[in-house]
């Protein structure tokens, strides 16, 4: 490794009068707090945007908003839009918050059932990347949403092209993406998908910026900003490792710990809860309802919440090509390193789509084969488990490597995703969606299916069941793959099942366009069409074959399964938006239905007309930027002590909801500070690069592990 090598942190010479000039009168003092390093003021004032004269509030599409006697934001989300909810404007033109760290909105939850509300902060023009927020509220409840203005501590001095990264310092003024110091509105909304069919109303109390210094650093001496192990250069916090020395010595304390640290009590080889009642032994997993609320079953018959981690495996590739200035150190060709550069094919999003195949290098590996030498892999796979386990979980999640669980020592979910026909009219963050009519999607579950018993995950009573797709596309709303449908080609299966689904219904051409006020000469005429008539008049028909396809999808993977392995659950697709249609459908025909919550609490539940049926979480996380990262992941927090707390409250409430049997933590480890594929370069783990625990997130673990299953089961 090469010597580190200490950052020039320096203010730019004019920052004291650009963060004095803060607009239209939004300053409360600010300047330099200490000379060279860190900008801001220590006895800054807190900045109250509403209620005060500075800021207006307007209705976003899809709502209603009026102001109060009292000064409070009354607003109305209906479902008429995709975000309805309130905007709070400022008067006056853009303001500059860069002298502030933290919003905090103070809101109340004005209607009868909990609801999930959402922030995103505009700058003049609209950029994409802007600071957001969630909060979930109880009927009647006051929180305080909060957001970060800046995206990280530190700051450049002037702009520096960086790409491949969802996060990185940026200068104040960039030019490029969100601009905290032209902010001209705070939207506050919640998504059409959490609104489900029914309006929802809400009040906004309190608007304020809490002033927080940040950290200059010069963009002429940034790159490279990646060290020898994968950690950020320009700065140190707790866990830092700074040789290959602190890397053992920071080994051998964890196998202390280890050795130091009981296990939770009253638990079973499969984590099953063995001071519980004594329920029917199958020898494999299953659910069953007790006490009013639902359980997973372990194959010895005792109650079993799932309290699990996705992601277990070993790397975190990242981009090296068109990007090697960024990195102080990568290995030479021979090099014993040199094994973990590799190829990269999946890039999505981001600066690498359109550029595959890329190079990658992945540092995680190359710490493990400093920390734990040549036979690395085998003692990564084997201490998974014993830090499972002492971390107070019991599951191997989503995305594991099978080399992994198949050392039968902790329980399982097994995942795949069908690659076959798409419906040409369908669009999506992740892609298309699968065409469940095709012959080609019934072949995919077979093929899938068949390697399932390859990896022997069939009958294995480990394996708890299976999860099929992620967050697929399943649109805005509850007419989106009847749409989809018909903006297709003739030859697309779903349209041709469309096509005999109305021809059952109509009969003939002609009363089909007498309902739908089209002019269609025939049937193939239908299939040629691809422009949507008024939706207004077709309403009905959209929504019950959108509801058609969605049962068609959950029914031919159930019944693929079923057939393959008829011990295991069928999981679902976990669910991250979708009409309350699709969670019927799920419902129908899943053992049980899964989602992708990122709250800071479970609040999804079945819609009125679903079977009853368990739930599970397949994702949540929470991230902080105080150890080095870039990027908080999907739900942010201040402090590791602070996501820790997020931690527990979320388990427990899943814990206390009575359709949950089990939440799942995105991911084992930070993802690389330079970013995956797509962008993604999350501080989302347990685990950081040069894989040390993080102590604050695995005490939450353990002790939300010691009282889970008495909090459950009272």
């Amino acid at each position: 490794m090469k010597q580190r090598v200490n950052p020039v942190i320096l203010p730019p010479k004019n920052v004291s009068s650009r963060l004095c000039r803060v607009s239209k009168g939004f300053a409360r003092g600010c300047g330099i707090l200490s000379a060279l390093i860190v900008v801001g003021h220590a006895n800054a004032e807190t900045l109250t945007l509403w209620p005060s004269g500075l800021c207006e509030a307007k209705a976003n599409a899809g709502a209603t908003v009026s102001v109060t006697d009292t000064r409070r934001i009354a607003v109305t989300a209906t479902t008429d839009a995709a975000w309805p909810g309130a905007a709070v404007n400022v008067k006056d033109g853009p303001c500059d918050l860069s002298p502030y760290g933290k919003l905090r909105i103070r809101l109340r939850n004005a209607d009868t059932r909990p609801l999930n509300i959402s922030l995103s902060v505009k700058d003049r023009n609209y950029s994409e990347g802007g600071p957001g927020g969630k909060l979930a509220l109880a009927p009647g409840e006051e929180g305080v949403m909060t957001a970060d203005l800046r995206n990280m501590p530190w700051v450049l001095d002037k702009p520096l092209e960086l790409v491949g990264m969802n996060g990185f310092p940026r200068a104040l003024e960039n030019g490029k993406g969100f601009d905290v110091t032209k902010v001209i509105s705070l939207h506050i909304f919640i998504p059409k998908a959490d609104l489900g069919d029914k309006p929802a109303r809400y009040e906004i109390l309190r608007v304020e910026a809490d002033p927080a210094p940040f950290t200059f650093i010069r963009a002429d001496t940034f790159l490279p900003f990646v060290d020898a192990l994968g950690q950020f250069r320009h700065a140190d916090w707790p866990g830092k490792i700074h040789s290959e020395d602190e890397l053992q010595k920071a080994k051998a304390a964890e196998a202390q710990w280890l050795r130091d640290t009981p296990p939770i009590p009253d638990r079973n080889a499969w984590g099953g809860w063995t001071k519980g009642p004594q329920l029917k032994a199958t020898g494999h997993f299953r659910t069953e309802k007790v006490n009013a609320k639902w359980w997973l079953v372990d194959p010895d018959g005792r109650l079993f919440f799932s309290h699990g981690i996705d992601c277990v495996r070993a790397g975190a590739e990242t981009g090296v090509q068109l990007r090697e200035s960024y990195f102080e150190w990568l290995p030479e060709e021979g090099s014993p390193f040199a094994k973990f550069y590799g190829t990269g094919w999946w890039a999505p999003h981001n600066f690498y789509n359109g550029k595959t195949p890329f190079k990658t290098f992945d540092f995680v590996r190359a710490n493990m084969l400093r920390k734990y030498g040549e036979g690395w892999y085998k003692t990564f796979a084997e201490l998974a488990h014993t830090r499972i386990r002492a971390w107070g979980m019991n599951t191997i999640a989503n995305w594991s490597d099978p080399e992994v669980y198949k050392l039968r020592k902790t329980p399982y979910t097994a995942t795949f995703s069908i690659h076959s026909q798409r419906i040409e009219g369908s669009e999506g963050y992740w892609g298309k969606f699968c065409d469940p009519y095709a012959d080609e999607f019934q072949k995919a579950l077979h093929d899938e299916m068949e390697k399932q018993k390859q990896l022997k995950s069939t009958d294995d009573p480990w394996c708890i069941g299976y999860f099929v797709d992620n967050e697929i596309s399943w649109g805005n709303g509850d007419t989106s793959l009847a749409e989809a449908a018909l903006a297709s080609p003739p030859a697309q299966p779903c349209k041709i099942a469309f096509k005999d689904w109305l021809e059952a219904k109509y009969g003939t051409p002609e009363k089909l366009n007498a309902a739908w006020q089209t002019q269609h000469a025939s049937w193939d005429g239908f299939l040629q069409a691809t422009a949507l008539p008024d939706k207004k008049i077709i309403a009905d028909d959209l929504r019950a074959f959108h509801t058609q396809i969605a049962e068609q999808y959950f029914r031919t993977i159930r019944d693929s399964i079923r057939a393959a392995a008829p011990d295991k659950l069928y999981l679902g697709c976990r669910i991250a938006w979708g009409a309350p249609s699709v969670y019927r459908a799920s419902a129908k025909y899943c053992d049980v239905v899964s989602v992708n919550i990122y709250n800071r609490q479970a609040t999804h539940d079945l819609p009125d007309g679903a079977e009853d049926k368990p739930m599970i979480n397949g994702e949540f996380h929470f991230g902080a930027l105080d150890r080095g990262m870039f990027h908080t992941g999907l739900v942010s927090t201040g402090s590791q002590a602070e996501r820790a707390e997020c931690y527990k409250a979320f388990v427990a409430s899943c814990l206390k909801h009575p359709r949950y049997v089990g939440t799942h933590w995105f991911q084992w480890q930070d993802q690389a500070l330079t970013g995956r594929g797509d962008g993604e370069n999350y501080q989302i783990g347990f685990l950081t690069v040069t894989d040390q625990p993080y102590p604050e997130i695995v005490e939450a673990a353990r002790e939300t592990a010691r009282t889970m299953y008495e909090t459950r089961y009272r």
